[in-house]
């Protein structure tokens, strides 16, 4: 053993030397092949942190999918689950490619995020593009960043991931605007018609509306142009997303017509939804996503206003909800409706989504009860012009997005949003911020011409625009946009693969192929 010893010493030592000298010889070698880290382009922590805030608020956003897929799902019947569920899912990709290419060039080829202080809040600098048609204070669409183009190659490192976090936000928020009609028009409506429209709405749709809004189009200088308060002020998009949404639904539904069974006798009947616990829990999800739609509008951490931002969302939900729940219980059959309960928490939450930043507590709370009335007495008054909405989503979007643009004039306290819209004309450009018929009614009622503008141009120019496209779809489509009679009897999922509940599905064996043809329906399944 002893003799051993000296000799093993002599080994270690021996390969540790000959380690260390490769280490040594090796190093400048891995130092070579690091990667670099990109110039930050002198970002500050603050508006690091600003971006993160953006990235999460979308990713919030973008979960509001799987909320729309369980409400509208939930409140539709079995046969037809799977399609629902699959427009649903399909939209997100549909719209974000439209986006992609073109929509966010013409919404937002002119944006940056610097404001009248000349402080830029997250690094979005300057504009990628410029105007396409029109100048000045009347831009119709923009250009620019069409496929994204050249910015994620720029030296400035901090510009790109602000081009990039600003685009994954807006096309969160043009995806939900793409979803609503789906709800609207679920149970007829053809696969091949909906693919049409997801790419429609994310390239041109929404985009047209958003540039003269959001984008710093006309509407949004009406301050300037025309002395009109702040020009059209929609925080977190009421109108802009909601509204669209809903007009949108309400011209797909006038095309489709009614489904089979809902109208009897000259009367509109219930066709009752399939699982109102799916519906519920989507709700859920929707209500948690909100504060990533209103909240992170701020676009800033940093802007501490988000904190009332939230809260606010979060008493119009529970105000609307609440409201729904009682007006129910006081008319009718005496009874608490769960669906009513669910759309009057969705329509609070989107009514408040416009004035989210600008308005006290106690008036969120009575936007939210005016949205959960609102809301029933437009799904009945749907219902009596003989207008099929399974779910009731232009009650929701539609109607109390037209509430929340308005409720903006009406309630808006003056104390944020200073220069909103760069408006630097008129009575509103010496305002401390967005203000209401209840603090200043003069201001608020220059206000409210802006607002009552955005919700004509939203209600006739855009619904007319949407209403152009399904009739060119119906006309141009072989058969139309809306699924046969025996298909619909059948379930509007024997247009998928594969069916949500198979086990409840009527399969006659001697058909051709797996028997589920609609050929082979002769009764509306499930059974």
């Amino acid at each position: 053993m002893s003799c051993r010893t000296p000799l093993r010493r002599k080994l270690v030592t021996g390969l540790g030397l000959t380690g260390a000298v490769v280490l040594a010889l090796a190093a400048p070698a891995f130092a070579q092949g690091a990667p670099t880290v990109p110039d930050p382009g002198g970002s500050s922590l603050a508006q690091t942190s600003n971006i993160l805030w953006i990235i999460v608020a979308a990713v919030l956003v973008i979960f509001m999918q799987a909320g729309f897929a369980l409400v509208e799902t939930g409140f539709c019947r079995a046969k037809h689950a799977s399609h629902v569920v699959s427009t649903n899912f399909a939209i997100f990709g549909l719209g974000f490619v439209g986006y992609f290419i073109c929509g966010y060039a013409f919404m937002f080829g002119g944006y940056s995020d610097v404001g009248l202080s000349g402080t830029s809040i997250f690094g979005y600098t300057h504009a990628v593009g410029k105007p396409l048609i029109g100048s000045g204070q009347w831009v119709f669409l923009w250009q620019g960043g069409f496929f994204l183009t050249d910015l994620v190659r720029t030296a400035n490192i901090a510009f790109a991931g602000a081009v990039c976090a600003y685009f994954l936000y807006m096309v969160a928020f043009m995806d939900t605007t793409a979803t609503i009609p789906t709800g609207a028009m679920a149970e007829r409506w053809k696969w091949k018609s909906f693919v049409a429209w997801g790419l429609f709405c994310g390239a041109i749709y929404y985009p047209l509306f958003g540039a003269w809004t959001w984008g710093g189009g006309w509407l949004n200088q009406l301050g300037n142009s025309m002395h009109l308060g702040f020009g059209y002020v929609d925080f977190a998009g009421s109108g802009v997303v909601h509204a669209m949404g809903g007009i949108a639904g309400l011209a797909g539904a006038l095309v489709l017509g009614p489904r089979i069974g809902k109208i009897v006798n000259g009367k509109a009947v219930t066709l009752a939804g399939h699982h109102i616990p799916m519906a519920f829990l989507g709700t859920f999800i929707l209500l948690v996503g909100w504060f990533g739609f209103n909240a992170g509008s701020t676009l800033a951490a940093t802007d501490l206003n988000f904190a009332v931002v939230a809260t606010n969302t979060a008493l119009a939900a529970a105000f609307g909800a609440t409201v729904a729940m009682f007006y129910t219980m006081l008319t009718g059959e005496k009874k608490p409706d769960p669906g009513m309960m669910a759309n009057g928490m969705l329509a609070g939450l989107v009514a408040i989504t416009a004035p989210c930043a600008f308005v006290d507590p106690y008036a969120a709370a009575i936007i939210g009860s005016v949205a959960g009335v609102l809301v029933i007495w437009s799904v009945h008054f749907v219902d009596r012009l003989k207008i099929d909405d399974p779910v009731g989503a232009v009650s929701v979007h539609y109607t109390n997005g037209i509430w929340g643009i308005l409720s903006v004039a009406v309630f808006a306290n003056g104390q944020y949003g200073a220069g909103w819209n760069l408006t630097t004309e008129g009575p509103a450009a010496h305002a401390t911020g967005v203000t209401g018929i209840f603090t200043d009614f003069s201001l608020g009622m220059h206000q409210m011409a802006a607002q009552v503008i955005g919700a004509l141009v939203i209600t006739f120019v855009m619904g007319g625009f949407a209403f152009l496209f399904f009739k060119i779809c119906n006309a141009v489509m072989k058969g139309g946009i809306r699924t046969d009679e025996a298909t619909e009897l059948a379930g509007v999922d024997v247009e998928m693969t594969a069916f949500a509940y198979p086990d409840f599905v009527k399969i006659d064996p001697d058909a051709e192929g797996d028997g589920r043809s609609p050929d082979s329906a002769k009764e509306p399944t499930p059974v």
